[in-house]
């Protein structure tokens, strides 16, 4: 089964008119688009190919939904351990806000060494 295949006349070339397949529209959050700036300017080669596979937005979603599984289970973690509970935010707000945004800072330092960044 032979398939038509269209052409576009640029200047005194003929162009093929190619188009990507439809994609479903996912959003993708701040970890995707960091992971993607990232392979952009680091690994145009693995950008590329996931490109014209139309493999690059589930790959990001994947990337995404996974980084901020590990961003929110850290948090948890760090604050259980560090004894940051809603007492300490009834009683002293400001040292609860003060911690939280340190551990929310190294969290965020984890995600993007161990996923996004890699």
């Amino acid at each position: 089964m032979a398939t038509k295949i269209t052409y576009t006349q640029q200047g005194d070339y003929l162009l093929p008119d190619l188009k990507l397949p439809e994609q479903p529209k996912v959003e993708i959050g701040i970890w995707g688009k960091r992971h993607l700036r990232y392979i952009k300017n680091h690994h145009p080669i693995r950008y590329t190919n996931l490109l014209t596979s139309c493999k690059l937005t589930a790959y990001l979603a994947d990337i995404d939904e996974e980084a901020n599984e590990m961003f929110d289970r850290l948090v948890k973690q760090l604050a259980k351990q560090e004894g940051v509970t809603e007492k300490l935010k009834a009683d002293n707000q400001m040292l609860w806000v003060q911690r939280m945004n340190n551990i929310r800072n190294r969290a965020e330092e984890i995600v993007n060494n161990e996923m996004i960044y890699q």
